[in-house]
């Protein structure tokens, strides 16, 4: 089954916004207020999705909700958390350690 055109173009604008394009996921599910599209992007490119203060986000509900008129769906979009980046294996003070031994 081909996907809708709404999930296909939500897809571009992100893929295109984000550094790790092959890491965004986009869920369609169908709720009581209409299309709830959820996407799901590396931790590193929540900042990229959501913008400052929010515009870029704001802006991609805004053009979904366009298409979504004329497709006579109602288009909700959810950002789902990301796990935390984990820490690194090593730390700093670490570092220095092994550095001083050798």
């Amino acid at each position: 089954m081909d996907k809708p055109i709404y999930v296909e173009v939500l897809e571009t604008i992100v893929k295109n916004l984000v550094n790790n394009p092959d890491e965004v996921k986009i869920t369609r599910s169908l709720d009581e207020l209409g299309v709830l599209l959820k996407i799901k992007v590396h931790p590193q490119d929540m900042g990229l999705l959501i913008g400052r203060r929010g515009e870029m986000i704001r802006a991609i509900k805004t053009i979904m909700r366009a298409i979504g008129i004329k497709n006579y769906a109602r288009i909700n979009i959810k950002i789902e958390e990301p796990e935390p980046i984990s820490q690194m294996k090593t730390s700093t003070d670490q570092i220095i350690e092994e550095l001083k031994e050798s």
